[in-house]
């Protein structure tokens, strides 16, 4: 909401008020409005102000604002767009994060803006009408770095501008040229040649050539020839030599006080509390590389322009490079990477009311000009069909036993089950599977349902997605598929039967002859469930209706703050556990002395109502990992082409995360991905207190479901397009269709498991060190598959029919050819001379998964068999012939234990 005021200059009246972005430039000492059809045009005189808005699925507008310095632009011009930008904070309410974006050194998150890129004029930004002189055609050479958002810059038209690191573009009158550097990344190949795209269309108006040039490549090639002709004939690029490095600074965090007159008093450093911050003064957080201006909710304008003016002299005193990016942040508003550097910033909640703050949100965004009858109170819509068909399996000491479909829609707390839910798509019936892990399961078993069910998955044709739950955190999805759901307490399993008795635990598996409470909650008839939870008065909460049964006496408890639908639930509910009861209806506030006995006495229960969290917009971030070091980092304004096939992508929805695995990424296990999962979980990037249960989906490229696209504008052409992202980006510029590019389905499965689509090796990626991760085995053994209960056609046990018998395992899928007998129990065993019998022998550092130089054109699914016996028997503790004893799991488990699987 705006706070405009006499004082605010009249440029920025009715900015902010609609989603997009506003840009204004200083011009002769004042403010002025760039129109639409000049954003992205930076002239390297001048200032700009950037205004980003967006609306947040919260309800709210959320302002970032940017001033841009250009490189040549004066220092008066550059001071005012600051003031400007302060101005303009002031007259959006204070609640906008400002940035101050130097030339050559901008932001991801502003270049995210752009794209595909900005491209800087030489020159001074004028609101008047240029005059278009009759010059010849500058030919410019232009370097481009980045792999999501690019950084362009001109460079010397010069052979010795070139390197072997960079990509770099070559713009003349007639042809564009794009010399991919032999170092450079596929994904900064792919990003240039949509600069490339950019300019033909807009320096060229489309009517141009383009040529591919490759560092190295120099066999009878016309367009090779014509390039290096413009630089007076070809010679060899210098090996590089070391780069200069980013001039290092002193790692330490120091924070230092701003007062009234500008001056900077350090009152700390490293070990910082979030109570240090006073809201009526400002404070700078000097990180090196990155420098932060606090402004407290109580200090004036003019406080934190002088704060602002001093950070700036500040850096200039320090002769503190270019690139050092510089934050402004007003309290309540700090961004997750500044409260990194706090120790244990606290959580805070915004409160917000049920129904009044539905309403004021909505009255908010009909007085911005939406057609707004009513927010949801949620969003519960299925993006899939959900009349497809349930198969369910429990975890029961290693084995997987089929629930028969009566019982399908009862789980155990104390019990791992997995999911496999079939429905109709597009083209062709499309696979989701889920690992249920109750609250109360042991963790062998919840290992063991992670590992069949990614081993399952990964032997599927279709690429299911698979995805990883804990009890009392199940997205959405999951109620939808089942409609219906009942959550008992104890366990029915082996293990956990085993687990209790030995610690002394009583069984409190539900028993219609024991005292049970259930908690009725969902919205609808498709997605309503019953949580036994434990049978006392401090459980009830007046949000919700009850089920109390006591032997032969049953009561249904009404909660005040229900509402008709919820009474409709509690009748559906009842019907459905047990349809025989007759029970006795109680409203809250009228129960009998008998239902409060049965619950062990009234005590105090919650009775407000439920405040609902508010659902948060999702981020996009990419996985990287130097030597074994992974980190993450967030793709700004994030389109579906920034799912990139070489990458690893993580779309962080906060009550879901999806973790989406590009066919040419080295990631080819469902588990390996889950455990990517896990570990973004565990940094918990964006500070949002994420829970280890949230749920985690797996998602292929190119079989991405209707509840991941949703978050996208999705064109399903792209997504069928194969070759890396060079390839495909340079087919679509020279006029191929994306359909023509597209491989069948049957192609996409042709290929080895073990292989790329180039037929290269690939190489996994370790799961070791990560804390609370379950290491990745994508292979099980058919023996250990033994399914009990219902044997029907559709029964998941023909899939050990193909288990070692070609280059990759379960290359059927569980609900295919039914007919065939499963193999007999010793099927699985290998012959310790079929390992050797190659005669090939590599030390142990080569064979392991993150091996920095792995052995060549070895089984990978066999790596121990190339270890000489004496290695062998050192790092497994036994000889070869008693390993390949062993069942088949406990051969995965010491093999996962080395890296070696």
């Amino acid at each position: 909401m705006a706070f405009y005021s006499k004082d605010v200059d009249s440029a920025f009246h009715g900015a902010g008020a609609k989603p997009g972005l506003e840009i204004w430039c200083i011009e002769n000492l004042r403010l002025v409005e760039v129109p639409k059809s000049c954003h992205g045009k930076f002239y390297s005189g001048s200032a700009y102000v950037v205004l980003s808005t967006s609306v947040l699925k919260s309800g709210p507008l959320e302002h970032d604002i940017h001033y841009w310095i250009g490189n040549d632009a004066n220092q008066v011009d550059s001071a005012l767009a600051s003031d400007k930008a302060l101005e303009l904070d002031a007259a959006l309410g204070s609640c906008t994060v400002q940035y101050r974006e130097v030339q050559g050194q901008e932001t991801e998150k502003f270049l995210s803006y752009f794209k595909p890129c900005i491209i800087p004029v030489e020159g001074v930004y004028s609101s008047q009408p240029r005059k278009v002189n009759g010059e010849t055609y500058r030919v410019t050479l232009l370097t481009c770095k980045g792999d999501h958002v690019v950084h362009v810059k001109e460079v010397p038209f010069s052979r010795s501008s070139l390197n072997h690191n960079d990509v770099f573009i070559l713009d003349t009158a007639s042809k564009i040229f794009l010399f991919s550097g032999c170092n450079s990344s596929i994904q900064e190949r792919a990003k240039a040649l949509e600069v490339v795209e950019y300019i033909k269309e807009n320096k060229h108006s489309g009517n141009c050539e383009v040529a591919t040039i490759e560092d190295g490549k120099m066999v009878g090639d016309s367009d090779v020839g014509e390039f290096w002709s413009l630089f007076g004939g070809y010679a060899p690029i210098p090996r590089d030599s070391a780069l200069p490095g980013q001039q290092l600074v002193d790692s330490t965090v120091i924070l230092f006080w701003i007062n009234l007159q500008g001056k900077l008093s350090q009152i700390g450093t490293n070990s910082l509390q979030k109570d240090m911050l006073e809201r009526d003064k400002c404070y700078m957080l000097d990180c090196g590389a990155e420098v932060f201006v606090w402004m407290g909710r109580n200090t004036s304008v003019t406080e934190r322009k002088t704060s602002i003016s001093a950070a700036e002299d500040f850096l200039r005193k320090q002769d503190r490079s270019n690139g050092t990016h510089v934050t402004f942040l007003t309290e309540g508003l700090e961004t997750s990477m500044f409260k990194s550097y706090f120790n244990s910033w606290p959580q805070t909640v915004e409160t917000k009311l049920y129904d009044e703050g539905r309403e004021k949100v909505a009255a908010m965004f009909k007085q911005q000009g939406y057609e707004v009858k009513e927010l949801p109170e949620e969003d519960f819509q299925s993006y899939i069909n959900c009349r497809g068909t349930l198969k369910v399996w429990r975890v029961n000491d290693h084995e997987l036993s089929l629930v028969p479909v009566s019982e399908q829609t009862k789980l155990y707390s104390g019990d791992c089950y997995i999911v496999q839910y079939t429905y109709p798509g597009n083209e062709r019936d499309e696979s989701l599977f889920y690992a249920w892990l109750g609250h109360g399961s042991i963790l062998e078993d919840r290992t063991d349902a992670i590992f069949h069910m990614s081993a399952i998955a990964d032997s599927t044709r279709g690429d299911p997605v698979v995805a990883q739950v804990s009890e009392t955190k199940e997205p959405t999805q999951f109620f939808l598929i089942f409609q219906t759901l009942i959550f008992y307490k104890g366990g029915i399993s082996a293990g956990y039967k085993k687990f209790i008795a030995e610690s002394g635990i009583d069984d409190d598996t539900y028993d219609e002859k024991k005292t049970a409470l259930f908690r009725v909650q969902g919205t609808s008839p498709e997605n309503m469930q019953a949580v036994q939870v434990d049978h006392v008065s401090s459980s009830l909460n007046s949000s919700y209706c009850y089920i109390l049964q006591n032997g032969t006496s049953v009561f249904t408890w009404i909660g005040n703050l229900t509402s008709s639908r919820d009474h409709d639930l509690l009748d559906r509910m009842l019907e459905l556990i047990n349809p025989t009861w007759q029970p006795t209806s109680v409203r809250e506030g009228s129960e009998p002395d008998s239902f409060w006995s049965s619950l062990g006495g009234k005590t105090e229960y919650p009775r407000e109502k439920e405040m609902k969290k508010c659902v948060e917009d999702p981020h996009l971030f990419k996985f990287t990992s130097t030597e074994g070091d992974f980190k993450v980092k967030e793709i700004y304004s994030f389109t579906q082409d920034d799912l990139t096939t070489e990458d690893v992508l993580v779309l962080d929805c906060q009550k879901e995360i999806f973790v989406w695995v590009g066919r040419q990424s080295t990631i080819k296990s469902k588990q390996v991905a889950l455990n990517l999962g896990l570990k973004f979980l565990e940094t918990d990037i964006l500070e949002e207190d994420l829970s280890l249960e949230t749920p985690i989906y797996v998602i292929t490229e190119g079989r991405e479901p209707p509840f991941f696209t949703c978050f996208f504008e999705w064109d399903p052409l792209k997504a069928n397009m194969h070759g890396n992202s060079f390839e495909r980006k340079l087919a679509a510029l020279k006029g191929k269709t994306s359909s023509g590019s597209a491989p069948s389905r049957n192609a996409q499965r042709a290929y080895s498991r073990d292989t790329t689509p180039d037929r290269s090796r690939s190489r996994s990626v370790s799961s070791n060190g990560w804390g609370r991760s379950v290491s990745p085995a994508p292979n099980i053994s058919g023996s250990q598959l033994k399914f009990s209960g219902n044997k029907n056609a559709s029964s998941p046990t023909p899939i050990v029919r193909k288990l070692f018998t070609g280059s990759s395992p379960y290359q059927d899928s569980p609900v295919v050819q039914p007919s065939t007998p499963p193999l007999n129990e010793n099927s699985n065993k290998i012959d310790p001379s079929e390992t050797t019998s190659n005669s090939l022998i590599y030390p142990y550092q080569r064979l392991t998964v993150v091996s920095r130089d792995p052995a060549p054109g070895i089984d990978v699914t066999r790596r121990e068999a190339y270890l000489s016996e004496e290695e062998f028997a050192e790092k497994f503790g036994m000889p070869k012939a008693a390993f390949y004893k062993l069942a088949k799991w406990r051969q995965n488990k010491l093999k996962m234990a080395l890296d070696l699987f």
